[in-house]
């Protein structure tokens, strides 16, 4: 299984740095992954790197708590998108979620949806906070929304992707939605083992240890 066109390779530790950044970009280029994914600070420094390559650039929008206000999310992903950023990362109000808050929610999804245009969204559920009865329902509100994808983890909570979280959301989202599992993927057959469950995609700052056939422990 060729892997490279499921992996957004992925740096967002806050301490990164330019020249850790250009080397993740070189490794995209290299081995033609989906997009690097990169906080909004390093959007335009990628597009430019990245313009004459089929890579895209993804950002992080709300990232990682998820509790800012959905002006503020619109605003942040048209500032990305006026930088260069293709694809969108969002995290979504958690505890809206968790207090029954659904409307504000879905408001706070389509804020980003809408602030997009056409380019792809995807929503962070956060799974590793949420009940599964949660986890259908964010899943449920991000199709609602119009999203393009729903996202398992932020990567800087207490746990990333599991099977069983990505068999319960693409059973809730069905056949066409996209799922990203992010976190946890180490090894080449971690990552066939959650597109088997159902990912589309894969968040990974192992991406080139993945396609080697290697293993990684270094996962965001």
């Amino acid at each position: 299984m060729n892997l490279n066109q499921y992996i957004d390779h992925t740096l967002l530790k806050p301490e990164s740095t330019q020249e850790q950044i250009a080397a993740l970009i070189e490794e995209a280029k290299e081995h033609q992954f989906a997009s690097v994914c990169l906080n909004p600070t390093w959007v335009a420094y990628a597009s430019d790197k990245l313009q004459d390559s089929s890579v895209k650039v993804c950002t992080v929008i709300g990232f990682p708590l998820g509790a800012t206000t959905p002006e503020v999310k619109a605003f942040e992903t048209k500032n990305a998108i006026e930088n260069g950023a293709d694809e969108i990362d969002m995290v979504i109000n958690i505890g809206a979620l968790k207090s029954g808050l659904t409307d504000l929610v879905k408001e706070d999804i389509e804020a980003v949806v809408q602030a997009s245009g056409t380019k792809l969204v995807k929503v962070i559920i956060e799974t590793c906070l949420l009940t599964d009865d949660e986890k259908v329902l964010a899943c449920q509100l991000a199709k609602a929304a119009g999203a393009d994808f729903v996202k398992t983890s932020t990567g800087f909570s207490t746990a990333g992707a599991n099977i069983s979280d990505l068999k319960l959301m693409r059973q809730t989202v069905g056949p066409d939605m996209g799922v990203k599992a992010a976190g946890g993927a180490r090894s080449f057959e971690d990552a066939v083992s959650f597109i088997e469950a159902g990912a589309t995609r894969i968040g990974t700052s192992a991406g080139v240890a993945i396609v080697k056939g290697q293993t990684n422990d270094s996962d965001y």
